[in-house]
């Protein structure tokens, strides 16, 4: 099971920029799956995470508002929709499938993991 993260890239403070995580291989079932983040000189640290059904939903408290997780189980692919971006925000953003259905923030959970893609907010 392979995911790969893309969409990053550079973006003006206030301005949106939209995620996306495609899987690939075996099917993920009915598991969770979620984005993280880490700056550098920071820990890893959660920001959104969605059920397989996009009945559940949890957010950062920092991202809350502002981004809005989603996927597409036909086409095997989750996103992160980012709005109203800062230039705390900048990091290099990880998708990662959980080791069941349970929507945790816990990083403990997730054990298939993307590659990063670097996002850079400018102020």
């Amino acid at each position: 099971v392979q995911l790969q993260a893309s969409g990053g890239g550079l973006v003006q403070a206030g301005g949106s920029l939209r995620l996306g995580c495609a899987a690939s291989g075996r099917t993920f079932g009915t598991r969770a799956m979620g984005w993280f983040r880490q700056a550098p000189e920071k820990e890893r640290e959660f920001v959104a995470a969605i059920s397989w059904s996009g009945g559940i939903r949890r957010y950062a408290d920092s991202v809350k508002g502002r981004f809005t997780i989603s996927r597409d189980n036909a086409k095997n692919t989750m996103y992160l929709q980012m709005n109203s971006v800062k230039p705390e925000d900048t990091a290099v953003y990880y998708c990662a499938a959980a080791n069941s259905e349970v929507v945790s923030t816990r990083i403990s959970v997730y054990d298939y993991w993307g590659q990063g893609t670097q996002v850079t907010v400018s102020s």
